[in-house]
């Protein structure tokens, strides 16, 4: 038996929306202590990291560990006809393989979701020794994506002993958009080692499309290997992790 009710449905859309952007279909895994999922998008150089602790639930019934597998695509829609206010319940059907989604507000809306055989196996997160850890507002990178759309399809991010930096090049031109440990929009920069890596840039503009500009971002950057992303939506907590792009000569 699952059965789990959100005083805000709209907060779980939020959490929804951050996974989908990046994964077709992936299982939940529903036990005693929370609601989380783990995944690669079809390409597997990224991953998704998402948890929502039982706390969050205003009722938590699980009987025992249990994988839910979605079209998340199509939960992402669902979830959007989600209104301000309204309750969010969800409940496992597993005589006939369903999800039922229902919002609870001035109307009561039940929709019913085939479930999907997936049978994934448990992912680990990267082990990465990072050389920097950087807090920031989501704002500050968000338009440094926006200026480096400009110039290409990728992007270097890396960091001094005092500044976090976003590099981009192609025939268009140049961009360096630099940011100084003291800038206000830069909350914390830790550096063991100055390191740079570049990446794609449409993966880390999804990453970052369900942060708010004012929204507390956490980077951890490592020369050449993959930058880890954390953020919370709501109660959730989202963790991504995106593989760089290494140029060979």
């Amino acid at each position: 038996m699952v059965k789990l009710i959100l005083d805000d449905a709209q907060e779980f859309k939020k959490a929804v929306d951050a996974v989908s952007v990046l994964i077709d279909e992936a299982e939940f895994i529903v036990d005693e202590k929370r609601f989380a999922l783990k995944a690669t998008d079809p390409s597997q150089i990224s991953m998704v990291d998402f948890e929502l602790d039982k706390k969050a639930f205003k009722s938590y019934e699980v009987k025992k560990p249990t994988k839910i597998g979605l079209d998340l695509s199509y939960l992402s829609q669902v979830m959007g006809r989600s209104k301000a206010k309204e309750s969010l319940t969800i409940e496992l059907d597993e005589k006939d393989s369903r999800l039922n989604i229902t919002f609870e507000g001035n109307a009561k809306r039940k929709f019913s979701i085939p479930l999907l055989d997936l049978s994934s196996t448990e992912l680990p997160n990267p082990k990465i020794n990072f050389d920097a850890e950087i807090k920031m507002n989501a704002g500050l990178l968000q338009d440094a994506l926006k200026d480096a759309s400009l110039i290409s399809n990728h992007l270097t991010l890396g960091v001094t002993s005092d500044s976090f930096f976003v590099n981009a090049s192609s025939s268009k031109g140049e961009l360096n958009n630099v940011s100084q440990k003291n800038d206000s929009d830069l909350k914390k920069l830790e550096v063991k080692n100055e390191c740079s890596a570049m990446y794609p840039l449409d993966f880390l503009s999804d990453m970052l499309k369900a942060a708010s500009s004012s929204d507390e971002i956490d980077l951890f950057l490592k020369t050449d290997a993959p930058i880890k992303i954390s953020y919370k939506i709501g109660r959730a907590q989202i963790i991504y992790f995106l593989a760089p792009r290494i140029e060979t000569s």
